[in-house]
């Protein structure tokens, strides 16, 4: 295979490797290894996240890469570190010539520690929205959760509809009324209002001002 051909598949790689790069700013490191040249194997590296530069020297994978043609072409999802410390969720390519030879590898480094937060962050929101949804009168006791749905529906009967139909005022007048009868002493009261009338808490809380 000669230099020419090679050099092409390099350059189609780098496109790739900056695209991808692009496409995850902030989380995903994408590196092109030139293999040709191993003391100076980094090509591209697009959104840098552990400060290597153009030029640097290739990684122990790399080198496995030159001396095997055999050495798997895909590692998948290995674990990793940012020199920092940072975890990392790694993936090698490598790019064979026609002659059989690695030519290049491309690397992707995805900082873990980005996502683990937001991870947990997003499954207490879930975790507590669906806690309310499914569970609304939940440390109220039976006997009370049972008063309050009469007592809404009975008032709402009253403005000649249901709980969930009245108009913004007529739910607002309901809930000045149970506020007034005081039936927010019990602690979750508001959470169960709110999920008879088909309001958030919140407003229930404003109706009451």
């Amino acid at each position: 295979m000669d230099h020419g051909t090679d050099e092409h598949f390099i350059r189609e790689a780098e496109k790739i490797a900056v695209a991808l790069g692009r496409m995850f700013p902030g989380l995903c490191e994408v590196v092109l290894h030139d293999l040709r040249d191993p003391q100076h194997a980094i090509r591209a590296i697009e959104n840098n996240l552990s400060g290597r530069q153009v030029g640097d020297s290739a990684t122990e994978l790399g080198l496995a890469r030159i001396a095997d043609p055999q050495y798997p072409s895909v590692i998948q999802n290995y674990p990793g570190r940012f020199p920092d410390g940072r975890p990392a969720k790694s993936t090698s390519i490598g790019i064979k010539n026609a002659a059989g030879e690695y030519i290049a590898a491309l690397c992707l480094n995805l900082d873990v520690s980005v996502l683990s937060p937001v991870t947990l962050a997003l499954s207490n929101l879930v975790a507590t929205d669906t806690e309310h949804r499914d569970q609304p009168l939940e440390t109220l006791r039976n006997r009370n959760a049972r008063e309050l749905r009469r007592t809404v529906e009975a008032l709402a009967a009253e403005r000649g509809g249901t709980p969930r139909s009245l108009s913004r005022e007529g739910k607002k007048a309901l809930v000045r009324q149970l506020h007034q009868d005081g039936y927010f002493d019990s602690r979750d009261a508001a959470q169960a209002i709110a999920d008879l009338l088909g309001v958030s808490r919140a407003t229930v809380y404003n109706y009451t001002k």
